[in-house]
C-alpha cells in the first residue's frame, strides 16, 4: 500500500484503533469554528447566468444540492449556468453529521417534480445533467421511482442528454437500484464519504460496507453506467486510511473518484480535525491514477458534482 508522510490529524488514531462517537450537539456548539487556510479561497460570484438559473429553479419549485448543502462552489457553477438538482424533496431521513441538508420526516411525495425538472432542463438548454437527491428510508424503493421517471421525461425531450445520478444507499434495496440502472442513466453515483472507522461517527445509519455493495452492484451489471463515488478528508481519517479506502472502492468497481476537503457548514457539524494542503490532494490523486482508477478529481473545493462531466467524458466516449 502507497504512504504518504502528512501532519498528524487532530485526536487521530490508529486505523485498527476504536471507532469514535460523534459529540453530542452541545459540545459541537461550542466548539468554534477555525479560519480557512489561505490556500481555501471561496470568491463572491454573481451575474446574469447566476440570477438566471437560480429564477428558474425557484419559478418550476425546485431544489438544488448547491443551495440545499451549502455547497462552497454554488456561485461558480450557477455563474456558469448549470447546477445540480436535488429531487425527492429538500428533507433527508438519515441524520449525517456532515451534511447541511434539512433533517426531518418527509411530507409526501412530489410525482409532479420529474416533469418539472425536465422542462427546467430544457429551458435552460443542459445537455449534461447531474442528479441527487435527499435519502427517503420513508419510500420502500427509497426513492427509485422517481429517478426513473426523471430519466423517462428527461429522455422524451432530448434522446442525446447526458445524465448523472448521485443516490443513496435505498436501504440496500437491490431491486430499486436494478431498476435506476435499467432507467439508461449514463453515470451513476455513489459516495462512501469518509473511511470505515469514523462512519458512525460521521455518517450515522449508513455503513460502508452497504455503500461498497451498491457500487459492486453497478459495476456487476449488464447495462453497466460509468461508476462513480466520492469521499471527504479532514474528518479526523489518517492517510492509510484514505488509501485503504479508494482501495476498496476501485475494487468495488469504481472507475471515477471524487477527493474533497470537509467543510463544517455550521457550529452544530462536525468540527474539521485538519485541512489538507493541495500538494496533499494532489498525491492523493496521483495515488488514485497508480491504484488504476479511469479520473480522480481531488482539491480542497471538489465536490461529487462539480463539474461533473469534465471527469466522465473521456469515459464516456470509450463506451
Amino acid at each position: 500500500m502507497n504512504k504518504i508522510i502528512m501532519t498528524q490529524t487532530v485526536g487521530e488514531t490508529s486505523a485498527h484503533g476504536p471507532k469514535p462517537k460523534a459529540p453530542p450537539v452541545k459540545e459541537r456548539m461550542a466548539t468554534p469554528h477555525v479560519r480557512l487556510p489561505e490556500w481555501i479561497k471561496i470568491r463572491p460570484k454573481t451575474g446574469e447566468d447566476f440570477n438566471r438559473v437560480r429564477a428558474t429553479l425557484r419559478k418550476h419549485g425546485l431544489h438544488s444540492v448547491c443551495q440545499e448543502a451549502a455547497c462552497p462552489n454554488i456561485r461558480e457553477c450557477y455563474g456558469e449556468g448549470t447546477a445540480t438538482f436535488m429531487i425527492l424533496g429538500d428533507t433527508c431521513t438519515r441524520n449525517c453529521r456532515f451534511c447541511d441538508v434539512i433533517k426531518g420526516h418527509p411530507e409526501g411525495l412530489d410525482t409532479d417534480e420529474p416533469r418539472r425538472l425536465a422542462e427546467t432542463v430544457a429551458e435552460l438548454h443542459l445537455k449534461q445533467v447531474v442528479i441527487t437527491a435527499v435519502t427517503r428510508d420513508d419510500l420502500p424503493d427509497g426513492g427509485a421511482s422517481i429517478f426513473v421517471s426523471v430519466m423517462e421525461e428527461l429522455r422524451k425531450r432530448d434522446k442525446e442528454v447526458k445524465v448523472e445520478f448521485l443516490i443513496s444507499d435505498l436501504g440496500g434495496n437491490k431491486e430499486a437500484l436494478q431498476s435506476i440502472i435499467d432507467s439508461g442513466v449514463d453515470v451513476l453515483g455513489h459516495n462512501v464519504e469518509t473511511v470505515g472507522r469514523l462512519h458512525k461517527r460521521v455518517r450515522g445509519a449508513a455503513k460502508l460496507d452497504r455503500s461498497l455493495d451498491v457500487l459492486s452492484y453497478i459495476s456487476n451489471s449488464k447495462r453497466r453506467p460509468v461508476v462513480k463515488t466520492g469521499l471527504m478528508v479532514g474528518l479526523g481519517e489518517t492517510v492509510d486510511e484514505v488509501v485503504e479506502l479508494m482501495h476498496q472502492s476501485y475494487a468495488a468497481g469504481v472507475e471515477i473518484v471524487t477527493i474533497g476537503q470537509y467543510l463544517r457548514p455550521s457550529l452544530a457539524h462536525l468540527p474539521v480535525e485538519r485541512f489538507y494542503h493541495p500538494r496533499e490532494f494532489d498525491e492523493l490523486a496521483r495515488i488514485g491514477r497508480e491504484i488504476g482508477f479511469g479520473h480522480v478529481e481531488a482539491g480542497p473545493l471538489v465536490r461529487s458534482s462539480y463539474k461533473a462531466f469534465n471527469q466522465s467524458k473521456d469515459l464516456l466516449e470509450n463506451r
